[in-house]
């Protein structure tokens, strides 16, 4: 593993396929061009619109996200990581799949997500995932990058969920991924601490690309795109508005904190 820029890019993802792609693809080269090596893009990156739409659309929309994903981690030599999108499934759901894709447009891991986002929430909005997500079965992967470390996936509601930030941890996972739409009303309150609970208690770098801002009228996400380090601290903050959040990945700060505070190494039961 060697020191390297990491991008979380923050999104105002819309019903318009390819005005989304277009827009992640502005800011990935803006990513780049400030000398990102790992691009992370958040959860329904290239969809976010009603969900009778998003099913009606899913072939499509998981056909060309894939396209445009290995297109451009070749063109721009970088590492991709697509935080979430439809992929259909044979009983007319979709997975919220993410994907991992390297500078060869190969794909690297893939996770469906397994924690569904079904809530009513004070303020009078209800979500229901599983309306039309089927929750994935297995366990996310570690990617083991010689070059960018050993990288954990997962997404959005999973940050609620320690245990499976833990199995990434116990597989040697370096680095956490967690692409989010996070909703503006339990992130003003949640995002930033439960990232850095995850970043601490795993002594991992934590890279969170988030949507951000009002879509189709009716969702309103938090943003705060971030990249924290593994003693907890916050790198990077996108803030409010469509951007990238950069910062170092540094394995000597990895190795610095896991020796100072090795809870790892203290665990009593697994």
């Amino acid at each position: 593993m060697k020191s390297y820029l990491a991008a979380a890019i923050q999104m105002t993802s819309t019903p318009w396929l390819d005005k989304n792609l277009a827009e992640a693809e502005e800011l990935i080269d803006l990513a780049v061009h400030q000398g990102a090596e790992l691009v992370s893009l958040p959860e329904n990156f290239p969809f976010m619109g009603e969900e009778a739409e998003k099913l009606a659309q899913a072939e499509t929309i998981a056909q060309k996200t894939e396209k445009f994903l290995k297109t451009i981690a070749q063109r721009f030599q970088i590492t991709l990581l697509a935080g979430g999108f439809p992929v259909p499934t044979t009983d007319g759901k979709v997975y919220n799949t993410a994907v991992l894709i390297d500078a060869n447009g190969q794909e690297l891991a893939r996770y469906q997500k397994v924690h569904l986002f079904d809530v009513n929430l004070p303020d009078g909005n209800t979500y229901q995932e599983s309306n039309t997500v089927m929750a994935g079965s297995v366990l996310p992967p570690v990617y083991r990058s010689p070059v960018l470390g050993n990288l954990g996936l997962s997404v959005c509601y999973d940050v609620r969920f320690p245990e499976l930030y833990r199995h990434l941890s116990l597989l040697g996972a370096e680095v956490l991924f967690v692409p989010a739409a996070f909703t503006a009303y339990t992130g003003k309150d949640h995002w930033e601490v439960l990232l850095k609970a995850r970043a601490i208690e795993n002594t991992c770098y934590v890279i969170a690309p988030a949507q951000t801002g009002c879509h189709y009228g009716r969702r309103n996400t938090h943003g705060h795109a971030m990249i924290l380090d593994p003693w907890g601290a916050v790198l990077a903050d996108a803030g409010d508005k469509p951007g990238v959040a950069i910062a170092e990945i540094d394995p000597v700060r990895l190795e610095q904190v896991r020796r100072q505070m090795p809870s790892l190494k203290h665990r009593v039961f697994s």
